[in-house]
């Protein structure tokens, strides 16, 4: 029989990192902002553009920058999306559209924090969109790049293939829409505003994965019980460190005293400042919950575990006397009472049984089990 041995199958276990699965943990927590992450750039970039008034739409799909550079002189409100990065081509449109390098460089960037800048007259936001990836059981982040500027807003994409916009674009399609008679900061405005709602969606998701370990835990908790707790709390995390810091985002263009932010949207980015502020509370719960978890398994482990040794000490106690009983008669001395006895074996026997049997039944009286 010819048997195939595969030794890298187990020498992977020799590296204690993959022993203890800390890739999750490196993921989340290696971020050094002093390091420039170098960005790969996208195999393909795919440009759309709905350019609007309330009256007229028009939309456009290329993969070449060129096609979107004289939107900038147009009067006309125009939202840009671009899906795949390449750096060429950020600074291309950048450099058309006079935007700040210090915004192109962020643009760029790789694992920032969520957050607001207004510089030279664009109002740059920074954000992640979060997906919760089934298979894994994992949170996903996507970072976006959003500039309002006059009459336009850029958004700058990863992943080509997801996007929660979607509604954007419907509403868009529609000529008596909200979006379609508002100007552009009201667009920024929709756009954050379906960033900070699919964030709900993704709690939504933990907390089904909470409630399930919770019943896990106080039914049959087990080793792997303890592994998934581990991944939650990883995963909220995820979930805080992108949350937290679109409350400052928002609350910066709130406080904004800009030429591109109209009095009247400022009520709309005062109520997504509120669900930003629920999602965080929200965020807190489930941290508090699953502290709460991880406190139940280990008073479930301590608890089987007392119950282990109440048995081993009953059974303990219940051998004591028979053993008492065998070394007083098993002692080497020519004279011990009964010990030629006819009877003397039996005795002992009766003893070593009667005995533990008067135990048991005291330790039931007492309740001890």
């Amino acid at each position: 029989m010819n048997v195939r041995l595969k030794p890298e199958k187990y020498l992977r276990y020799l590296y204690l990192p993959n022993l203890f699965a800390t890739k999750r943990t490196r993921e989340i927590l290696a971020v050094n902002p002093t390091v420039i992450t170098h960005r790969e750039d996208a195999a393909s970039t795919v440009i759309s553009v709905y350019d609007y008034t309330p009256e007229h739409l028009e939309e456009k799909r290329s993969d070449k920058v060129e096609a979107v550079f004289h939107y900038k002189e147009t009067e006309t409100i125009s939202w840009i999306n671009i899906d795949g990065i390449r750096k060429t081509d950020v600074e291309a449109i950048c450099n058309q559209y006079v935007i700040h390098p210090l915004i192109m460089e962020d643009i760029l960037s790789v694992d920032q924090r969520p957050k607001m800048d207004e510089v030279e007259g664009v109002l740059y936001c920074l954000l992640n969109m979060l997906y919760f990836n089934e298979e894994k059981k994992t949170v996903e982040t996507e970072q976006i790049s959003m500039v309002l500027g006059k009459n336009f807003v850029m958004s700058f994409q990863e992943d080509p293939s997801r996007d929660v916009f979607d509604p954007i674009r419907h509403r868009l399609r529609i000529q008596k829409s909200q979006v379609r008679q508002r100007t552009a900061d009201y667009l920024l405005y929709s756009m954050i505003d379906l960033v900070v709602d699919s964030y709900f969606i993704i709690m939504e998701r933990l907390g089904e994965q909470i409630e399930a370990l919770e019943e896990e835990v106080v039914r049959r908790s087990n080793k792997r019980s303890l592994a998934r707790i581990n991944q939650l709390r990883k995963e909220l995390i995820v979930l805080k460190r992108n949350i937290a810091p679109v409350r400052d985002l928002v609350a910066g263009i709130i406080r904004s005293e800009s030429e591109l932010l109209d009095d009247r949207t400022t009520k709309y980015f005062k109520d997504v400042y509120d669900h930003i502020i629920q999602a965080f509370d929200l965020s807190e719960n489930y941290r508090d919950v699953m502290m709460s978890v991880q406190d139940l398994y280990l008073s479930n482990v301590n608890l089987r575990l007392n119950e282990v040794m109440k048995v081993m000490t009953i059974v303990t106690c219940l051998l004591a006397p028979a053993t008492v009983i065998g070394g007083i008669f098993g002692m080497n001395f020519d004279i011990i009472p009964y010990s030629h006895h006819e009877w003397g074996f039996y005795f002992a026997v009766s003893f070593m049984i009667l005995v533990p049997l008067g135990m048991l039944m005291w330790f039931k009286k007492r309740g001890w089990f």
